[in-house]
């Protein structure tokens, strides 16, 4: 869901003059996300969001990030959600049950994302180990990625 929320929002951005978080708050609301402004304040801050001077004098949101970086994010959750079927972690490993012979292409994927506290990745036909630095992180790597296929 995250990782949807995310593209709208550079979608509503890249397409509007949005000036205030209150402002993206109510687009994301009447685009059927329900989110509060601690939600938004915090997607701004993930994301990278500046403020920058709009043709119209007044500053906006806008996103340093690549068009390239977006278009990954978008390709890997696109080929994950359809890729992944169960997702499982035992101390500092994550396990990525796939459909045959999707589990390579899901990994490259994911490796590209360069994921923050993964020390590295080993993936077979069906399956992807994902060695993370602690248990911890690889509990909220498991989350993550299993609100990716809600």
């Amino acid at each position: 869901m995250k990782t949807k929320r995310h593209t709208k929002i550079l979608e509503l951005i890249s397409e509007n003059s949005i000036n205030t978080q209150e402002e993206l708050l109510s687009r994301l609301r009447e685009s059927g996300y329900n989110v509060t402004q601690a939600t938004v304040s915090r997607d701004i801050k993930e994301l990278k969001l500046i403020k920058t001077l709009g043709e119209d004098g007044n500053y906006k949101y806008s996103s340093n990030l690549r068009e390239k970086d977006v278009e990954i994010n978008y390709n890997f959750h696109t080929l994950f959600v359809k890729s992944a079927v169960h997702i499982d972690y035992s101390g500092n490993i994550v396990c990525v049950k796939c459909y045959t012979g999707m589990a390579n292409a899901a990994c490259a994927a994911f490796d590209s994302l360069n994921w923050k506290g993964v020390v590295g990745t080993l993936a077979g036909d069906d399956t992807i180990f994902i060695l993370t630095r602690s248990e911890e992180t690889s509990m909220m790597l498991m989350h993550d990625l299993m609100k990716l296929m809600d």
